[in-house]
Order: C-alpha cells, then sequence, then structure tokens
C-alpha cells in the first residue's frame, strides 16, 4: 500500500512579510487617526468620488461643490488614502495566503478567519467615515487591525520550525500568559478609546492630573458607546470631566499592565532558557520603552512621532506576548 505522500510545510517569509505589510498598516492608521485625517476623504471608498485624490484646480472646486460641509485638504486627504491604499493591498495578499492554504490543505481554518476579519476591517473603515468617526467604531477599527496583525504573526509562528528549550518551562507560565494578552488587549482598547475621544491630553501633568492624583471625572459619561447616529465625533463630544475619566482609566490599567507583564517577563528571564529567555528580555523592554512613551505624551504634548510610536510599540509588545504564550505551547506538545 502506498503511503501518503506529506504536504511540504508552508513558507514563513510569505507571512512574515504580511506581517510587516500589516505592521505599516496600523501606523498609517495611527498616524492618519492622529494627525485628525480620519476625515480626510468624506467619502469611501473613494476621495471626493476620486479613485485619488481631486489634484486640478477644476477637479477641487467640484469635489467642494459636492462636498460643501467638508472643503478639500490634499495633505490630509493624502494620508487618508495612502492608509486606504496600504490596507487594500494588505487585503489581496491575505486573500493570496487563504488560497494557498485551501490549496495546500493545510492552515485553512486561520487564514479564513483571517480574510474574514480583513473584509470587517474593510467595513469597519467605511464605517469610520459615514459614521463621522463614531469612538466606538474608531477603537473596533484599531483592534480589528491589531487582530489581523496577531493572527497573520501567528501564521508565521507556526510556519517556523522549532527546537524545544533544554529545560521544559513551568506549565503555569502558558496560563500567565494567556491572561497577559488578555490584560494588553483591554489596555490597547482603553488606548484607542482614549484617542478616538481626544482624552490624551485631558490630563497635561504626570504622574498628577492637574495637580491631583484622582481629579474630579465623569466615568458615566466618558463611557458611553452609543450616542446615536448623525453626530460629528471629529475633536470630540465629550465636556473636560469626561475626558478626564477616559484618560485617567487608560493611565490605572497602565500600572496593571506594567505590573502583571513585568511580573511574566521577569518570572521567565529567571525560569526558562533558549528562546523563552530572549522573547522575555524582548518583552521587558518593549514593556519599559510603551511606558516611557505614554509618559513623554503627557510631558511633550502629543507629538505626532511620539504618539504613533507609541502604537507601533503596543502592536510589537502584543507580538512579543504572542511569541511567548506560542513558544511555551509549542514547547509542551514537543515534549509531550
Amino acid at each position: 500500500m502506498k503511503s501518503k505522500s506529506r504536504q511540504p510545510p508552508p513558507n514563513p517569509l510569505p507571512w512574515l512579510l504580511a506581517v510587516v505589510l500589516a505592521l505599516i498598516v496600523v501606523i498609517l492608521g495611527a498616524y492618519t487617526r492622529l494627525s485628525d485625517a480620519g476625515l480626510g476623504c468624506p467619502d469611501w471608498p473613494g476621495c471626493y468620488g476620486h479613485v485619488g485624490v481631486p489634484g486640478t484646480a477644476e477637479a477641487i472646486d467640484r469635489a467642494n461643490e459636492a462636498f460643501a460641509h467638508r472643503p478639500v485638504e490634499p495633505a490630509k486627504a493624502w494620508k487618508e488614502m495612502v492608509h486606504r491604499y496600504a490596507a487594500g493591498l494588505l487585503g489581496l495578499v491575505v486573500l493570496g495566503l487563504t488560497i494557498s492554504a485551501w490549496r495546500r490543505g493545510t492552515g485553512r481554518l486561520l487564514a479564513t478567519a483571517l480574510l474574514l476579519l480583513i473584509a470587517f476591517q474593510a467595513a469597519l473603515g467605511m464605517w469610520t467615515v459615514t459614521l463621522q468617526l463614531k469612538p466606538v467604531v474608531v477603537m473596533g477599527h484599531l483592534l480589528g487591525g491589531f487582530g489581523v496583525l496577531s493572527l497573520l504573526w501567528l501564521g508565521y509562528l507556526g510556519a517556523r520550525s522549532y527546537v524545544p528549550d533544554r529545560r521544559a518551562p513551568p506549565v503555569v507560565l502558558r496560563r500567565m500568559a494567556i491572561v497577559g494578552i488578555a490584560v494588553l488587549v483591554v489596555q490597547i482598547a482603553l488606548g484607542g478609546w482614549t484617542s478616538a475621544n481626544y482624552a490624551a491630553l485631558a490630563c497635561p501633568t504626570f504622574p498628577k492630573c492637574m495637580g491631583e492624583w484622582w481629579p474630579p471625572m465623569d466615568m458615566a459619561d466618558g463611557f458611553v458607546l452609543w450616542r446615536g447616529l448623525g453626530v460629528n465625533y471629529e475633536f470630540g463630544v465629550l465636556d473636560s470631566p469626561a475626558r478626564v475619566a477616559v484618560h485617567m482609566a487608560h493611565r490605572a490599567w497602565a500600572l496593571v499592565v506594567l505590573a502583571y507583564l513585568g511580573f511574566v517577563g521577569l518570572y521567565t528571564a529567571r525560569r526558562c532558557t533558549g528562546p523563552l529567555r530572549a522573547v522575555a528580555v524582548a518583552l521587558l523592554v518593549l514593556l519599559a520603552a510603551q511606558v516611557s512613551l505614554g509618559i513623554a505624551n503627557v510631558w511633550l504634548g502629543l507629538p505626532l512621532p511620539v504618539a504613533a510610536a507609541h502604537n507601533a510599540v503596543a502592536a510589537a509588545l502584543l507580538l512579543a506576548l504572542l511569541t511567548l504564550t506560542h513558544t511555551l505551547y509549542r514547547s509542551g506538545t514537543a515534549r509531550g
């Protein structure tokens, strides 16, 4: 009886290239949002009815007539369109990965989930414009981008060859790493909510907020997820106490993230060797960088490069934590 020929393992390079592109899309999205260009094009998927940005004086005049409520600002419009082009290219790359997975017969579930998430991301991108930067949509769009990046990274990790550590890692580390992912995702969501509600500078001082450790704030109003339709959320609709509440929630949970991920990183670095120790050290370095960038955003008044870097390092921190978790589970499987 002839034995079934084994399928060749997936090539990790396409997954890695897709990860790089997804990271670029996430950074471009943050740059677009932070430079107040989220409504640089008031329609979707085009821009003032064009595939690109209206360039001639005649085209701009026609666009201004059609969209009298939002005159053309070429600089903002190009930021928005470059982000859309990059996101569209990422969608084509994920489609290629999905087709390849189905032809190969392995990794179909992950690739299909990625494709569905990309489709939902496109819908969120459209709603971001049509619902005029509704905070819950903007935050969902951010989380969706991180989700696409995470799934692509897991695809890359799964395609790589793996050599188990000489010493078996403690089983409790797996649970700790899973909890760490949940803790970090909550903080990313809070960061997205802070940015979407223009609350990043609600407290312009650190470590105190306007001279107080716990200033007056309105938590109930700050975390209303749905305020109906027809509201333009550009530059925010919350009053000062509500913005302070959003900002302080982000700060307070940052302490939880720092304490918990710091403990996980130190515990892993002490108890493990080889790749696990290297990932733990990277996690600790990224954690320190992220906290420093967050403080710098307050002290320096939210400069665009620092704010964009804060988003990028959050993504890198999530990938490091996913790497740690994946390696821990893969190590257990290999030894089992």
